[in-house]
């Protein structure tokens, strides 16, 4: 069976307030070292006037995980950012944590949770998703099946790509890999035999946004 892992779905970007410090974050799907810190590189240009911009990121091929407190006292940024997404599991991420000094130090104990919250809401902005190996099918149904061939792919752990109206309605689907021989009998068996279920293509890739 192809190992899977939570990745982040898309880009994600929230804003935090703590006694009028703002705390600006940003969270990406990456695939290397190199893109994290061009990310990095990025927000440090674009917020060139803050006073920090804290950073963490987890790439899982090789499993490297690096984080930068930029200035604030060490382990009140980086790690606790770090430490939102080794808790959820999610890789190939990476975090950047803005920071614009508002006059009131917050603590340790305050920066921690600003820092670490801030990177949660980013986080849940962008979603998760599973990187595993995924089928796409194609399944060419009758009218009077579609709305039950819909719930189907739901209950079955996939997810309507795309749909063409025509002689028959014609739904595109992704499936995780070892999901489609069962999925097939199902659709065998609410159809009579009379739907095929055909196979597009299989890679490794994202799936589609998963609810939290």
């Amino acid at each position: 069976m192809t190992e899977h892992y939570l990745v982040p779905f898309g880009f994600g970007e929230a804003e935090y307030v703590e006694k009028r410090s703002r705390f600006i974050g940003h969270v990406w799907r990456v695939n290397s070292e190199d893109e994290a810190k061009a990310r990095i590189a990025e927000m440090r240009k674009k917020y060139y006037d803050s006073r920090h911009n804290c950073w963490c990121y987890a790439i899982r091929e090789g499993n490297v995980l690096r984080y930068g407190d930029d200035g604030e006292p060490q382990g009140t940024a980086g790690q606790p950012m770090l430490n939102v997404f080794q808790r959820q599991g999610v890789w190939d991420a990476c975090c950047v944590v803005t920071r614009y000094f508002g006059g009131i130090l917050l603590g340790a104990g305050g920066l921690t949770r600003a820092y670490g919250g801030t990177a949660k809401l980013a986080l849940d902005q962008a979603g998760v998703c599973q990187m595993r190996q995924w089928s796409t099918v194609a399944v060419a149904c009758p009218y009077g099946l579609y709305e039950r061939m819909r719930m189907l792919v739901e209950q079955s752990g996939g997810a309507v790509e795309d749909t063409e109206f025509g002689a028959d309605v014609v739904l595109t689907v992704s499936l995780p890999s070892e999901d489609v021989a069962l999925f097939s009998e199902k659709v065998t068996e609410l159809s009579a035999g009379r739907v095929e279920v055909l196979l597009v293509e299989e890679q490794l890739r994202p799936g589609p946004r998963m609810e939290t």
